[in-house]
């Protein structure tokens, strides 16, 4: 199988068949974006006091006055005390976000009162300022107060959701095939992000955007490996990492529809339809070359191959029986019965433990994932507050991705992937132990600093996809990108938590980043370069990677991971490697 990248050589690296195939699927990578940023809105909490007992007939704050609320919204903040109320029947009450006093004895309606008091809770009943925000789930469902804590757990299901899709589903599609999981994901995607705005109750939505969140992250996972598989040496840098481009993209739909439409669940069916085109054509994908064959299935890629040559206006020449050495050929015949007779060996996480050296280039590997998500968080939730118009700052937080994913290809075709991932955390690890040491009043060098330090970090973890592709053989490779997507959901968990450490010292959040960006970097360099070598498709070729020519010939010792119970199935797991 190591001159299936021949094909590329044969019928182009990028022609027209993998060009259609290619936006088409990064297309619908859009609709992930879309759906992890979706709750910023959904979930948002305007100014809310609790609800007059009665009608209210004049308004007092501070020294601002009324005879709604509407009047005093603009001026309103939590801190600065209660709004003071004058009601139909002559009765005053202090209204707060979580509770409501009625003065007892009052003569005058002054905003001062130093009088006797009666505090009542709110009964769950408040008023929302909807001069930004008409409805969102917290204004329908009154998440606020003692319900607070459920608006800010959906987002946090939604990540556990995204960390279960991408081990779950990297899994499968190495077992049933990238084209099957794409489809299945894709229409999951447009169900349940439809389903989301009609579920009608606070855990009918947490659970349907837990659904949501699996399958968005295992399409994600699996387009990933599938564009990898249908593109050639020359061209898959810049087709993987535009994969996150379109995913920058999704953020700026959802600022952009968020801005437009400020009723939530008018705004998540527009999210959800925006790439229901998709669904009109997605069922056309055929499978990746690379997975058929190292399944076996010659005559499936065989007809493949002929689509291509026809579709890129070449001659249907290519034969796979080209795309395999004579050494394999001859195993092939000799085998053909003992691979009917022992079942095929089922893959596991454990079998990118394989051997040692497999072993530290996964830990490496998760790492970086880990790190990369880890420092955005902490690097967006720790910096400067840009204030202005919120939903220009979310567009733009989409934008500003691009730069970077541009830059992380340039280098990574020009030095190579070890050559751009590992100076970036190294840079951004310096950057880090640099904010600690500059003083508080030289505030634009600190956030010069702080965007250096988030730069370099998008650029590591905008090629990490990438570079584990490249990493893992067919066989393991979208459990690979899976494991890794799920270390990587990890990060964006402990991320906020790190941030909290601020309290402790402002600077300990960027320490920490620092030093584990530092240390990963420096370990990322044991990594080997992928740069120019084609895709592998046993374990023994991936462990071969970076090994001089004679270490090459001479297979690493395996570490036994797998039970004993399992030792058919390895022996079945190694004739299908002979096999393709």
């Amino acid at each position: 199988m190591k001159y299936v990248e021949r094909i590329f050589d044969e019928l182009g690296h990028f022609k027209r068949f993998q060009a259609c195939l290619y936006f088409a699927a990064v297309f619908q990578s859009i609709a992930c974006g879309i759906h992890y940023l979706a709750s910023v809105f959904l979930v948002e909490t305007p100014k809310f006091l609790c609800e007059s007992p009665e009608n209210v007939t004049d308004v007092l704050y501070g020294n601002h006055s009324g005879t709604v609320l509407e009047d005093i919204w603009p001026y309103f903040r939590p801190d600065n005390g209660p709004v003071v109320v004058l009601t139909a029947s002559g009765e005053q009450w202090e209204l707060n976000q979580c509770r409501r006093a009625l003065r007892i004895n009052s003569s005058g309606f002054e905003y001062q009162f130093d009088g006797n008091k009666t505090v009542y809770s709110c009964m769950g009943k408040f008023v929302f300022d909807n001069s930004e925000i008409q409805l969102s789930i917290v204004t329908d469902w009154g998440l606020v107060c003692e319900k607070e804590w459920l608006a800010k757990l959906c987002q946090p299901t939604f990540m556990l959701g995204v960390l279960i899709g991408a081990l779950v589903f990297g899994d499968i599609a190495d077992r049933v095939g990238r084209r099957p999981i794409l489809m299945l994901t894709s229409l999951c995607q447009f169900g349940f992000g439809v389903t989301v705005a009609f579920s009608g109750n606070y855990y009918f939505f947490v659970v349907l955007r837990f659904l949501l969140a699996m399958v968005s992250s295992g399409y994600l996972v699996v387009v990933f490996v599938y564009v990898t598989e249908f593109t050639g040496i020359k061209v898959r840098t810049w087709t993987s990492m535009h994969v996150h481009a379109a995913f920058a993209v999704g953020i700026m739909v959802v600022a952009l529809v968020g801005y437009l439409v400020r009723v939530w669940w008018i705004y998540q069916i527009i999210l959800s339809l925006s790439t229901f085109p998709f669904l009109f054509f997605c069922w056309k994908f055929p499978e990746t070359p690379f997975y058929l064959l190292a399944k076996g299935k010659y005559q499936e890629a065989q007809e493949l191959l002929d689509t291509i040559a026809r579709f890129n206006g070449l001659p249907t020449t290519l034969k796979v029986t080209d795309l395999m050495d004579m050494e394999t050929d001859v195993l092939l015949a000799k085998d053909t019965k003992l691979d009917e007779e022992k079942p095929e060996k089922k893959l596991s996480i454990l079998d990118l433990f394989g051997t040692w050296k497999m072993a530290g280039r996964t830990l490496t590997v998760w790492s970086v994932w880990f790190i990369g998500s880890l420092g955005y968080y902490v690097f967006s939730l720790g910096s400067v507050n840009l204030g202005g118009n919120q939903y220009i700052n979310l567009f733009l937080a989409g934008a500003v991705e691009l730069p970077s994913y541009l830059i992380g290809c340039y280098a990574m075709d020009r030095v190579g992937r070890k050559k751009t991932c590992a100076p970036s955390l190294l840079l951004s690890g310096i950057a880090c132990m640099l904010i600690i040491v500059i003083p508080k009043d030289i505030e634009v060098l600190i956030i010069i600093l702080s965007m250096t330090g988030k730069f370099a970090i998008a650029i590591a973890f905008g090629l990490i996809y990438l570079y584990t592709c490249e990493l893992y053989p067919t066989i393991i490779r979208s459990l690979a990108v899976g494991s890794g997507s799920m270390m990587c959901r990890v990060g964006s968990v402990v991320a906020p938590f790190c941030v909290y450490l601020a309290d402790l010292w402002i600077y300990l959040p960027q320490l920490i980043v620092g030093i584990l960006a530092f240390v990963i970097g420096i370990l990322t360099l044991m990594l080997p370069e992928t740069l120019g070598k084609p895709l592998t498709n046993t374990l023994e070729e991936a462990a071969a990677l970076g090994s001089s020519p004679s270490e090459e010939s001479q297979p690493e010792e395996k570490v036994e991971m797998q039970p004993s119970s399992h030792a058919d199935g390895h022996a079945g797991g190694h004739v299908d490697q002979l096999k393709v």
